[in-house]
């Protein structure tokens, strides 16, 4: 008699293959951080760890004791990421940060030069239907820039992900490039651990 072995237990053990498939996806380390050494790429971050999800009901944007801010466990995590960039011979960006105090912190951090805030970069997580004009609008936004300095855009979960179909953990950087034909390409992934 066969002996069936339950899905889950086949999805168990699967798991971690995918897992290592997603984060070996795209170019290594050291080729994703010389080609924004070099310019001509951008670099997208998702905030490092601030507990919880989405913004307490009495949310101000100029108020950051009325937000979702970084523990220390994800001030640790942005500035290991700055000290990675640093390790990999990118000591300076022009750094451009969503509005909300978590990506401001975690821009300041990365000690990688001054912060600059750029609305375009500001979570849509509670209006999500202004997130396909807005992740236009960025795009366009990223497309006119001067490439020639390493480009460090901080923000949310929600604008990584619309611009790049990618879901990165806290901290994780996208490495784009723009294209001639008006798109960004998904060269890979720089963990933030």
């Amino acid at each position: 008699m066969r002996r069936l072995v339950p899905a889950s237990a086949i999805l168990a053990l699967l798991l971690p293959c995918f897992a290592w498939a997603a984060e070996n996806q795209g170019l290594p380390e050291a080729e994703l951080c010389a080609r924004l050494s070099a310019g001509g790429h951008v670099a997208i971050m998702r905030h490092a760890l601030a507990p919880g999800s989405g913004d307490p009901s009495n949310f101000k944007l100029d108020d950051c004791a009325t937000q979702r801010n970084l523990s220390d466990k994800g001030r640790r995590e942005a500035t290991y990421v700055g000290d990675n960039f640093r390790k990999h011979g990118i000591s300076s960006a022009r750094v451009f940060s969503s509005q909300w105090c978590r990506c401001l912190e975690t821009g300041r951090l990365l000690g990688l030069g001054p912060v600059e805030p750029l609305p375009l970069l500001n979570s849509f997580f509670a209006t999500r239907e202004q997130g396909d004009a807005q992740t236009e609008a960025l795009q366009r936004w990223i497309l006119e820039q001067d490439h020639s300095r390493p480009l460090v855009l901080v923000t949310h979960q929600v604008n990584v992900y619309k611009l790049t179909d990618f879901y990165p953990g806290t901290g994780d950087i996208m490495v784009l490039h723009p294209e001639a034909d008006g798109t960004l390409s998904v060269l890979g992934r720089l963990p933030s651990k």
